[in-house]
């Protein structure tokens, strides 16, 4: 893919900004705040401890991805928990927006969760207890009760009621799709997607709230304590949230599928139209790989770069395998790497930035979790240095095979391969969704390197639907 755009992050933490947190936090909520501290996570997130009265009382300060990363703006969380709230849905209570830094304000709430990175899953398994499991089936039934709230009650707090089958299929994507068209992505896997998923609209009517990242809760022991993230929650095809489950699963351990399935079933009152699930399953897996190359421009301190290239190498293929799967396609995933290129002089400098990196200083602002994001940016371009030649010349060799012609370079065969995709017909499916599949496998190869294990996280292929719900 190509992005043109370069976009920094609206807030980082900093002895300003703390201040600007306690002043916000003493002036709207009362009490004298005794810590601040930035937590581990892709926004930027702050737990703000308070005592009020003798009584210590927590706040999280949620601030925004970026108003150029997701379709929405800061307030829109805060809108969408405060109609879920009244409706006796389990979600943190909200006590405002503060403006600087730019974060909804709400309760922290007790319980745990499991990351669900795909790197964090490589480096310690996701794993799944007999409370969570109790919690999870819990979780069900408050999604069941969340989709069947009037979706009328979201639309003077900005929710669009989509009209027509495609609207309601799409009304998540197609927002995301403006988003990254708006910011010059040039990617052809995204115009293929779009494509094949307007010409493939299921007939559904039903409309609901959906959270649009679902599975995101948080538990203590086999209770549910809250509901999570809302930022790009919409008004949509109900099923779009149960498609989380097959796309996050097994990075993020979630049981047994069926039986979750299942369970929602008989909450919601109403069988799940599998082949609609499986539709809904690549709208998913395609916003799960467009949404990360919306972060790699960015340029201030932050987030989680190479984490980013991951997603969008890890779901990109997951996406193909989505798409296989309803179209009946086989894949080959017989990649292996080649012998790395040798680049001696790369390697030194590589070492050399990555010890400095190991050395730098950490404080209450730079804490070490932020270092060792870092550090793994020159493990990626040494990764990058041995094999990406390799990649491009692969990746320009199939181009040429569907395209007629060799293009110069991949931001020449991007494009000219997602203006082939904007004319071509159904015929031409088979073909590209196999193409897709090679060139983000190639990819997941880089990311892990040549000694990776078989059964590496990153190479988890995405589980059919059908087999998971007779499962």
């Amino acid at each position: 893919m190509t992005v043109t755009s370069t976009i920094r992050y609206p807030c980082q933490f900093s002895a300003e900004t703390e201040q600007k947190i306690i002043r916000w936090t003493e002036d709207n909520l009362g009490g004298n705040v005794i810590r601040v501290e930035q937590v581990v996570r892709w926004r930027p997130i702050w737990r703000v401890d308070v005592d009020q009265k003798g009584v210590l009382k927590s706040y999280a300060f949620k601030g925004p991805r970026d108003g150029k990363v997701i379709p929405y703006p800061l307030e829109h969380e805060f809108n969408m928990l405060k109609v879920l709230g009244d409706n006796g849905i389990p979600v943190p209570p909200v006590h405002g927006v503060c403006d600087a830094p730019p974060a909804v304000v709400m309760d922290w709430m007790p319980g745990g969760r499991d990351p669900g990175m795909v790197m964090m899953a490589a480096e310690s398994e996701s794993g799944m207890s007999e409370d969570r499991w109790a919690a999870s089936l819990t979780y069900m039934d408050y999604l069941a009760k969340m989709h069947k709230l009037d979706p009328g009650q979201f639309v003077p707090h900005g929710l669009t009621r989509p009209e027509g089958s495609a609207a309601i299929a799409l009304n998540g994507f197609d927002r995301f799709y403006a988003l990254g068209k708006s910011q010059g992505v040039v990617d052809p896997f995204m115009e293929f997607c779009r494509a094949w998923l307007h010409r493939n609209v299921p007939d559904r009517q039903r409309v609901s709230f959906v959270t649009g990242d679902c599975c995101q809760f948080l538990s203590d022991g086999p209770e549910v304590t809250t509901l999570l993230d809302m930022e790009i929650g919409y008004l949509g095809d109900h099923l779009s949230d149960l498609a989380c489950f097959v796309g996050r699963h097994p990075v993020e351990n979630l049981g047994d599928i069926g039986a979750l399935l299942r369970r929602y079933e008989a909450s919601f009152g109403e069988k799940i139209d599998i082949d609609a699930l499986a539709y809904q399953v690549v709208v998913f897996m395609t916003v799960a790989f467009v949404f990360p190359v919306f972060t790699l421009p960015v340029t201030a301190p932050g987030g989680d770069w190479v984490e980013s290239q991951v997603q969008v190498a890890f779901c990109g293929r997951r996406c193909a395998e989505a798409l296989a799967d309803l179209m009946g396609v086989a894949l080959d995933s017989d990649i292996e790497l080649p012998a790395p290129r040798s680049t001696p002089l790369e390697d030194m400098a590589l070492a050399k930035l990555a010890e400095e990196i190991a050395n730098m200083p950490t404080d209450p602002y730079f804490q070490p979790w932020k270092r060792d994001i870092v550090a793994k940016i020159p493990q990626w371009l040494g990764q990058q240095a041995h094999y990406g030649l390799w990649a491009e010349a692969e990746d320009l060799r199939e181009m040429a095979e569907i395209l007629g012609h060799q293009p110069a370079s991949l931001e020449e065969g991007d494009k000219a391969l997602s203006e082939f995709i904007q004319s071509a017909g159904a015929e031409h499916d088979e073909t590209l969704v196999r193409f897709f599949h090679r060139r983000t496998l190639r990819q997941c190869h880089i990311c892990v390197g040549p000694d990776a294990p078989e059964d590496h996280i990153i190479f988890a292929r995405l589980e059919s639907v059908r087999d998971l719900y007779q499962s």
